[in-house]
């Protein structure tokens, strides 16, 4: 296996393989700088064992012993099949693609102007419209979305929303328990006299 030790994220304790975070920020399809007078030489190979950069056919020669993945391209994105890497990560909750006949994931998340109209489900991270009951759109948004950093940020995010929603039906609603506490208080101290409200009324009379 490629690797997968445990606990070896930088900023969260969640599990990740070492070769992961790499692989996200690779590029691929360009071309192999060793191999550039050759044939098919553009680099759509990664090895999970080296983690040393995108690699070419030609460059597998030095790899056959090595747990390594294919990227392909849709729509000038980088994808995966789902049977080549599920064989070393978890992509639950990752929403997959149909492409060439061939189940696929997103590597990273792909820019969306809006959500269309209608739309019920989208990605935790990006707000990328996704269908049924996926969580992310990408490998890379569920790293960052199962992060412990993001997860406590959204629980401040939602509470900073409810104390506003709290703050807007207490200003809307809740005025006259206001007075009420108000005049609670002055008839705790001086029952015998009226609220201070209803004295200066008297008094602009």
């Amino acid at each position: 296996m490629g690797g997968g030790g445990p606990d070896e994220e930088d900023n969260n304790n969640d599990k990740w393989p070492p070769w992961l975070k790499p692989l996200l920020k690779e590029q691929f399809f360009v071309q192999c700088k060793l191999h550039m007078d050759s044939h098919k030489s553009e680099c759509n190979m990664y090895c999970l064992d080296c983690m040393n950069g995108s690699l070419c056919s030609f460059c597998l020669a030095y790899h056959r012993d090595h747990n390594y993945i294919q990227i392909r391209r849709s729509s000038y994105h980088d994808v995966i099949r789902v049977s080549e890497i599920q064989k070393y990560l978890d992509i639950s909750g990752v929403q997959t693609y149909v492409i060439n006949s061939a189940k696929v994931v997103f590597l990273n998340e792909r820019p969306q102007p809006r959500p269309g109209k209608g739309v019920i489900n989208t990605c935790e991270v990006c707000d990328r419209s996704l269908v049924d009951n996926f969580r992310f759109c990408s490998l890379g948004c569920k790293i960052v979305g199962t992060s412990k950093d993001f997860r406590k940020k959204k629980r401040q995010l939602a509470m900073v929303s409810s104390d506003s929603e709290d703050s807007y039906s207490s200003s809307s609603h809740g005025k006259p328990r206001k007075n009420d506490d108000n005049s609670n208080k002055v008839r705790s101290f001086s029952p015998s006299t009226p609220p201070p409200t209803s004295v200066n009324y008297r008094n602009a009379k």
